[in-house]
């Protein structure tokens, strides 16, 4: 999108047609002045974010510094806990309800949410293995019971893995005993080494990984959504460029292709 462009959509776009939750957060100028955001992310971010750099520096003058992390607080390493103990960010981009809480705890500040993304789970082998069918639920379950061992995910995906998914498909004792949970990479790479044939995580994370083949999202009946939705924090030493980022995120077609060909959908 050329500078123009991104002056159209910007003021043709009024806080009447946003969300309610986008529409309490103030308009930003058209371009910020030259500088640098911190972004604390979620994982599913992670691949999207590197694509999205060269645009946020030619559109917004901005370069984004970015780290990623689990968006559940039981995690050491995640988003809630590093903004808890207050790592430098600007912008806070996690799952909606977890984003919610650190509104309510004074992280984030209230009304500046905005609903980005939605994310799938979905299933991935090591490349060159065998691709199992998963159309169907009957089908997953079967694909999981006949894997050796399974890698799920220490956040989001991995908790509805392992206390609903499973007992979904009443499979739990023939498949939990059997599946790692993995913190601090990519469920991928550890897939793509040869340590577990079947990984779980959320569609973004996997497509991301070199040496794995996507097989595809886990069904209707077995699906679980997260939305992802970014806020201000109230520790923000630009909250300026934060929230511009943030409309851009929300608004630009660019992003929404990019959200696009990583598995993601965007959230409007």
């Amino acid at each position: 999108m050329s500078k123009k462009a991104l002056a159209c959509w910007l003021a043709i776009f009024c806080p009447l047609a946003l969300s309610a939750a986008a529409a309490q957060a103030p308009e930003p100028a058209t371009r910020t002045r030259n500088g640098s955001i911190d972004m604390l992310a979620s994982g599913a971010f992670s691949a999207v974010n590197s694509q999205l750099e060269p645009i946020y520096r030619q559109e917004l003058g901005l370069e984004i510094n970015a780290s990623f992390g689990s968006a559940l607080y039981s995690v050491p390493t995640s988003v809630p806990r590093r903004l808890e103990r207050g790592d430098a960010a600007d912008v806070v981009l996690t799952s909606k309800d977890t984003l919610a809480q650190l509104a309510a705890k004074g992280l984030v500040v209230p009304g500046s949410q905005v609903d980005l993304m939605k994310s799938a789970l979905g299933l991935a082998v090591r490349s060159g293995s065998p691709v199992p069918e998963i159309g169907t639920e009957a089908q997953t379950a079967a694909a999981l019971l006949q894997a050796g061992s399974i890698a799920y995910s220490s956040s989001l995906s991995g908790t509805y893995y392992e206390t609903e998914m499973l007992k979904k498909m009443r499979i739990e004792d023939q498949v939990l005993p059997k599946s790692r949970k993995i913190s601090g990479e990519k469920v991928g790479a550890v897939v793509a080494r040869g340590e577990a044939e079947i990984g779980m995580q959320q569609v973004s994370e996997l497509m991301a990984v070199p040496g794995i083949v996507f097989v595809g999202k886990l069904p209707e009946s077995l699906q679980q959504y997260t939305v992802f939705s970014a806020g201000v924090a109230t520790s923000a030493k630009n909250p300026e460029g934060a929230r511009a980022l943030i409309w851009f995120l929300a608004r630009s077609p660019e992003v929404h292709q990019v959200l696009s060909r990583n598995g993601l959908e965007p959230a409007r």
